[in-house]
């Protein structure tokens, strides 16, 4: 199932990731565990955050996909099913 998470960063750990070279080697984890099919970094809330789409083939996965995030970077965050235009007109097409 298509997923999107959320994260939102507390910006003392995120420091101290970036200050020490941690942050790249946690996010490219992330990447890895996940192979997003979009990833994108902003601010909100006024702290660091990230959006990552991606396929959660088993909700088993859930804590080696959110534990690290919390962990190492303190982070808020969240996951929600998500659809892409394919998806909403499959779905909506269903309906009719």
């Amino acid at each position: 199932m298509r997923v999107m998470l959320r994260a939102v960063m507390d910006t003392e750990r995120s420091n101290e990731a970036i200050s020490s070279g941690r942050m790249p080697e946690i996010v490219q984890s992330l990447f890895d565990r996940l192979d997003p099919e979009a990833a994108y970094f902003c601010a909100s809330q006024g702290s660091r955050s990230c959006t990552v789409v991606f396929d959660m083939r088993d909700s088993s996965t859930l804590p080696t996909v959110v534990e690290p995030l919390f962990q190492e970077l303190g982070a808020k965050v969240e996951i929600q099913p998500a659809m892409n235009r394919e998806d909403l007109q499959k779905g909506l097409a269903s309906i009719q």
